[in-house]
């Protein structure tokens, strides 16, 4: 069975939403792309700053809520469901609870090919990349930068550090089946 979802983890600034960019100009299907960015986006402004939302820290903490999580699952499921109606997808998220976090992905696209690969960045690298980019608190990627791989099996991994995105996206598309 041929490659239905890439899932890319790794922390905020390592590179997962250039690299799936990259993914879809190298892999020769269409590919959908879809970021954990798109899901915060997506939600209600009052829960963006809400207790059963998602909250963002001054110092690069990010907690989630009840509801987000409810919402998390069902944004998952939906993924899964455009995956088994034939469109290939590429994820771009950030596992916060680790292991926790990919056996929420396990369960939504159980039956599913599935390529797993974490996306790492030294944190000082990610920290430069968050500051230059200016749209989120200082300290996220520091401490997302480790934390989001613990407890992660992956097929694969890049390091974005000093490998080029095209580059790294060559190497997972040489993966896909």
């Amino acid at each position: 069975m041929p490659t239905q979802v890439i899932v890319l983890n790794g922390g905020s600034s390592s590179g997962k939403s250039g690299l799936a960019r990259c993914l879809q100009s190298v892999l020769p299907e269409p590919w959908l792309s879809f970021g954990v960015d798109t899901l915060v986006e997506a939600l209600p402004a009052a829960m963006r700053a809400s207790d059963a939302g998602i909250v963002f820290g001054p110092d690069g903490e990010v907690t989630t809520g009840a509801v987000f999580r409810l919402l998390d699952v069902a944004w998952a499921e939906g993924i899964a469901a455009m995956a088994r109606a034939g469109a290939r997808i590429v994820v771009d998220d950030v596992f916060l609870g680790g292991a926790d976090s990919q056996a929420r992905w396990r369960t939504a696209l159980v039956g599913l090919d599935v390529l797993w690969v974490g996306v790492r960045c030294e944190a000082g690298v990610a920290e430069e990349r968050e500051a230059a980019r200016g749209d989120r608190p200082g300290g996220m990627a520091r401490s997302q930068a480790l934390i989001v791989h613990e407890g992660v099996e992956y097929d694969f991994e890049v390091d974005t550090t000093s490998t080029p995105t095209l580059v790294c996206a060559h190497a997972i598309a040489a993966r896909v089946g």
